[in-house]
């Protein structure tokens, strides 16, 4: 692994305390605590967060052993107010002894994914840790009727936003966000509606100004039908529903959103650098040309939630899990803008703080 200098980091570090960051633990049976334990093998980083991961001792044990990483440290946590500065934290959120089966989904798989990833929110409902960063789940093995959620954005949404949240695909400049996400394609055009849109980009043009500091975003919304519709003739959600929303947003806030777009021809002769977020109708829509872009380096953000939650744009790779072939390289790119997020926010919340307040304070301290 390449060495990590705290100096060129992508991401403002200062002599500030670093941030406390979650971690859950993602499918026992995947790749996640590799690309975890391979981060954070870096010494760079624990200068840049202090991160605790939910899991137990024996599961990241077992997974230290097969990557042969016996030198890796951690600090065990016996409770969340104990947490250690720029030193690797685990938190047993469980200690029973569990089956790994790596490359396999499992119930297991599932329901200790489940196990971290609850553990982690309760520790961020509490301020313990001041964003979340998870490890891949497989959605086969964790759905369930306990857990009625295809991911862990529906999850979370529920959990913290109200349905104000958005995924937002990210890999410098390049940002990708969804109106629907992990919906079969035949009922992608049910699942439209001008409502739907509208709250959408509004929660994506807040977040862009609010997380990434663009004053005044431009945004680029995709057509659903090929040709975005070709005026009519091949589908008519554009001008029934995505043409509305848009001019609908426009009217009412004078926000820069301009489209229906066709996607091929956005990405295929790269008109997409000309704005700062794409959105599109569908998860493959959007995904498929972000992935060939940013495979290795992209980040999956839940915009809109009160609380910073990144993940790897990647799944559990069972296919190569326990192998130590697993690239580190978009787990440790969701830490960074983790921090990063953290950041910002504060930032603009102190940018937006009502001056007259402000002035009010400083007159009466004189």
């Amino acid at each position: 692994m390449p060495a990590i200098d705290p100096k060129t980091a992508p991401l403002q570090v200062s002599a500030q305390r670093p941030i406390t960051i979650g971690i859950s633990q993602g499918d026992i049976n995947g790749v996640g605590l590799e690309v975890i334990i391979k981060t954070f093998s870096e010494p760079g980083m624990l200068e840049i967060c202090t991160p605790v991961l939910f899991s137990s001792t024996k599961t990241l044990s077992f997974h230290r052993k097969v990557m042969q990483a016996e030198q890796f440290n951690y600090n065990i946590l016996t409770s969340l107010d104990s947490i250690s500065p720029r030193k690797f934290n685990l938190f047993n959120c469980y200690t029973e002894e569990v089956a790994i089966e790596l490359g396999t989904s499992t119930p297991n798989g599932g329901k200790y994914a489940i196990k971290s990833l609850q553990a982690a929110c309760d520790a961020l409902e509490k301020n313990k840790i001041e964003a979340l960063v998870t490890a891949p789940i497989n959605k086969n093995n964790t759905y369930s009727d306990t857990f009625p959620y295809a991911g862990h954005t529906k999850y979370l949404d529920e959990r913290f936003g109200k349905g104000n949240s958005i995924m937002l695909l990210v890999s410098g400049d390049l940002k990708v966000a969804l109106v629907t996400e992990h919906v079969p394609v035949a009922e992608v055009a049910a699942n439209l509606s001008i409502e739907k849109i509208v709250n959408k980009l509004s929660i994506l043009e807040a977040s862009l100004r609010r997380d990434f500091g663009i004053e005044k975003p431009k945004i680029a919304v995709l057509g659903l039908n090929p040709h975005a519709g070709d005026g009519g003739t091949i589908g008519k959600e554009e001008n029934e529903i995505i043409i509305p929303a848009i001019k609908k947003i426009q009217e009412s806030t004078k926000a820069m959103i301009y489209g229906p777009y066709p996607a091929d021809g956005l990405f295929g002769n790269m008109a997409f650098k000309k704005f700062d977020a794409i959105l599109a109708m569908y998860h493959d829509q959007g995904l498929i040309p972000f992935k060939y872009m940013a495979f290795d380096s992209g980040v999956n953000y839940t915009a809109g939630l009160p609380i910073v939650r990144t993940s790897p744009d990647h799944g559990t790779a069972y296919d190569i899990a326990g192998k130590n072939k697993a690239s580190e390289g978009s787990f440790r790119n969701a830490v960074y803008l983790a921090c990063d997020l953290v950041r910002a926010r504060k930032q603009h919340k102190q940018l937006t703080a009502n001056p007259l307040k402000v002035s009010v304070k400083t007159e009466r301290e004189t």
